[in-house]
């Protein structure tokens, strides 16, 4: 008997600007598309060029990690600037978030 060992496969989504109300729906069409695509993926949300976090960017990146989830991803961010950290602090998302300081973090905790 074969055992084949199958690697998730990795997908990193970056979002550059402001991540708010007028630019969420495109982002979140994004997110959703790669978790659909990608059933037991492992998603890596690359926030070092995100200036700006409001709710309507918060309530996305929410709803991203519900649906991910649902279909067996794991969701993480990282890169986030001291401006971005400081909102998931404030909501206290950062204990519902897994959050790496930078993709070399995030791939060592990969392994």
């Amino acid at each position: 008997m074969n055992a084949t060992l199958c690697q998730p496969t990795i997908t990193v989504i970056q979002h550059q600007g402001h991540l708010h109300a007028a630019t969420a729906n495109e982002f979140q069409d994004r997110l959703i598309s790669a978790i659909s695509s990608h059933p037991n993926a492992i998603l890596l949300v690359d926030m070092a060029q995100v200036e700006s976090l409001d709710s309507s960017g918060l309530m996305t990146l929410v709803v991203g990690l519900k649906r991910s989830r649902d279909r067996g991803c794991r969701l993480s961010l990282c890169s986030l600037s001291p401006a971005v950290q400081l909102v998931f602090e404030i909501t206290q998302l950062d204990r519902v978030f897994e959050i790496f300081d930078d993709r070399a973090a995030f791939q060592a905790e990969l392994g």
